[in-house]
């Protein structure tokens, strides 16, 4: 018998921001008791679940006490102790996806070492343990220009990439582990959702297209279905499968993806949590892809991931030359627009780029729908006052 809903069942989020918020919707919807554990006294999660509990995501102490008080461990994001999650495994404590995993994930240059080793198809790259290590491979030319720096702890949103042109612009980086990953000339960027219960029940989402800003380095659209021949689809959703089966994982999986000027894809990285690449998938799946997660954690059937209809994202960031709090500048005039449904992190404070929400456009024609995605970026403003 299913006891998860409208008992005493507990399920622990770590980390209380707006994935976490889009979650809880659902919780709510199942009547699930929730707790989250994020260390912003303010966090977007704190309106929504049973039970909110401020501290660091990456103390042993504090996660390992929050985890005992749960029945299931998931998570909204990926800068958490894993040492904390072994023990509470060993303990009995459920977590998904489990701390072999997360930490397989956490370091970009052993996730990528993971490719290699299960043959997954991806960019040629090498690890250095610190900027002095890398210019001197750059130097003695070990290392051709222009290529991608990542720093193989704590990316997010853009941060932790940057592109290295000049010896000049290595200067620039802080001085961390690090991988230099081959500049792939590629056409389109790709990402698939995957979904995986603990029976090993599979499903996948159709492959979306994102556009990026090219500043920030931020997703700006995310359109769904990509704009790419069936084939090459099939291609994609297959090789995020191949992923999925080699973590093994349990939630959501989100595979982001080259598609190369010759069709070839490779495997960019993986985040295994929901997603901003899915969140089109609210008003535009059969599941979205919060439930979906909820399902999968808690070894339901998992939903149907096909689209109702086409779909885009626009991601809502902070404008630059503003930071304090924030306000949404006409954000009346896009909710007169036809298929606009805006998403409120509840983040108070806006910075540049700092990601504040998100607006989903659907439209049975996809391309008129990116036409309104456009109106809707150069409409809205995030901004303070």
């Amino acid at each position: 018998m299913i006891t998860y809903f409208s008992s005493n069942f507990k399920l622990g989020i770590l980390g209380g921001g707006q994935l976490g918020k889009m979650l809880l919707y659902e919780t709510r919807k199942y009547d699930i008791q929730t707790h989250v554990l994020d260390p912003n006294p303010d966090a977007p999660c704190k309106i929504a679940c049973d039970y909110f509990e401020q501290g660091d995501l990456t103390d042993f102490d504090t996660v390992y006490n929050f985890g005992k008080k749960v029945d299931i461990l998931t998570l909204e994001i990926e800068v958490i102790n894993t040492d904390a999650l072994i023990q509470l495994e060993k303990e009995g404590v459920k977590v998904y996806p489990n701390a072999t995993t997360l930490k397989r994930i956490q370091n970009k240059g052993t996730q990528k070492l993971f490719y290699k080793e299960k043959n997954i198809p991806t960019a040629n790259f090498t690890a250095y343990n610190s900027k002095e290590e890398l210019l001197q491979a750059v130097t003695e030319q070990a290392v051709q220009l222009p290529f991608v720096w990542k720093s193989t702890q704590g990316g997010y949103d853009g941060n932790g990439v940057a592109i290295i042109r000049s010896i000049n612009d290595i200067e620039q980086l802080p001085d961390t582990p690090c991988i230099a990953e081959d500049m792939i000339p590629f056409k389109k960027e790709l990402a698939v959702i995957v979904a995986r219960n603990p029976s090993g029940e599979v499903k996948t989402y159709p492959v979306v297209e994102m556009e990026f800003h090219p500043e920030a380095n931020q997703v700006e659209y995310v359109i769904c279905p990509a704009r790419i021949p069936e084939n090459i689809a099939d291609k994609a959703r297959q090789l995020a499968h191949q992923v999925s089966n080699a973590f093994e994982h349990v939630g959501i999986l989100a595979v982001e993806m080259f598609l190369t000027h010759e069709d070839t894809i490779l495997v960019n990285e993986v985040a295994p949590r929901p997603h901003n690449s899915g969140h089109y998938s609210i008003e535009a799946s059969y599941t979205n892809q919060f439930e979906q997660h909820l399902r999968a954690v808690l070894n339901l059937p998992l939903g149907k991931t096909a689209n109702k209809v086409g779909g885009i994202m626009v991601n809502l960031v902070g404008e630059e030359g503003y930071t304090g709090n924030v306000a949404y500048q006409n954000i009346e005039t896009i909710m007169e627009m036809d298929g606009v449904t805006p998403h409120i992190y509840g983040k108070k404070q806006t910075r540049p780029f700092r990601k504040m929400g998100h607006v989903t456009i659907i439209h049975e024609d996809l391309s008129q729908a990116r036409v309104i995605a456009q109106n809707v970026k150069n409409t809205i403003k995030v901004i303070s006052i």
